[in-house]
């Protein structure tokens, strides 16, 4: 199958819904006492499986294949292979990242997996698993000259593709830029809009920005190459007080990474790289963003 062909699909609200840049305002945690310490986990035994929130349209973490019906994707398979050695059937429920959130509150699904970033507010009313993916983000820019960006100030006045809810969006008012938002387009909408003029950037994260300028070479563009910026780590987002649960998928992602099958699902969905370990280079973090 070529990648051209149906990444234009897979990639759908890539910059709007990137999961690991959408904010949770307005959602509520999920409480609790020391009882549910141990209920929740009773609870899934009981049912025989995980029911876990992620969108399906995030190329690579969460996507159906051209003509497939079945989930697959980086956060999937991981989330599969906890199944597996839990014993634990899974059951996906396809949410909207702005659903995401308020589902484990509600209960309506036990754990969200959709390359979700783990911030200060989110931990304040989620619990996390240990991180499966680190990451940081980067900035698509016309090749010819930039954008006219060298530092992440030269932000100041540009115009920047993104949805309005995003950690990516707040990194770019941060430093200045005007947000020009956009409903559910495809990648090809936001790529062209800089190469044309109409934006000048793209804020993202890595993994997820490369494969899209790999997939669409007609657009003159690049990540920028001097700008590699806030660090992240993404991980399963469960209910506050589930620690039972917690512990139990803790020890999965423990047992996968040490047997290396976090580093061959990753460098299966992200060209060979190992998303797994944390990247090797300086990257920049963003003082006075407060998340």
């Amino acid at each position: 199958m070529k990648l051209r062909g149906f990444v234009w699909v897979l990639l759908l609200g890539l910059f709007l819904l990137a999961a690991c840049g959408a904010t949770n305002e307005g959602e509520e945690g999920s409480g609790g006492n020391s009882d549910e310490k141990d209920s929740k986990w009773a609870e899934i035994e009981d049912a025989g499986e995980l029911v876990v929130a992620t969108s399906g349209t995030l190329f690579p973490a969460s996507y159906y294949p051209e003509g497939s019906d079945v989930l697959t994707g980086y956060d999937v398979e991981i989330m599969n292979e906890i199944g597996k050695r839990l014993d634990l059937d899974i059951k996906y429920e396809t949410i909207g990242v702005d659903g995401m959130l308020a589902a484990v509150s509600s209960g309506r699904v036990d754990m969200v997996i959709n390359d979700m970033e783990v911030t200060e507010e989110r931990q304040e009313k989620f619990s996390f698993s240990e991180p499966y993916k680190y990451s940081y983000s980067t900035m698509i820019v016309r090749a010819e000259d930039l954008s006219g960006i060298e530092k992440l100030e030269d932000l100041e006045g540009k115009r920047a593709g993104g949805g309005a809810t995003t950690v990516f969006s707040q990194i770019a008012e941060h430093f200045g830029a005007e947000v020009v938002t956009y409903g559910n387009a495809t990648n090809d909408v936001y790529l062209r809009d800089v190469d044309n003029g109409r934006t000048d950037l793209i804020i993202n994260d890595y993994y997820l920005q490369s494969l899209a300028l790999q997939a669409m070479p007609e657009f003159d563009l690049v990540l920028h190459p001097d700008l590699k910026f806030h660090p992240t780590d993404q991980a399963i987002v469960l209910p506050k007080d589930a620690a039972t649960l917690k512990e139990k998928v803790d020890g999965v992602l423990q047992e996968m990474r040490e047997d290396g099958t976090l580093t061959e699902l990753s460098k299966q969905f992200f060209g060979g790289k190992d998303a797994s370990k944390k990247p090797e280079e300086e990257i920049t973090k963003i003082e006075g963003l407060d998340l």
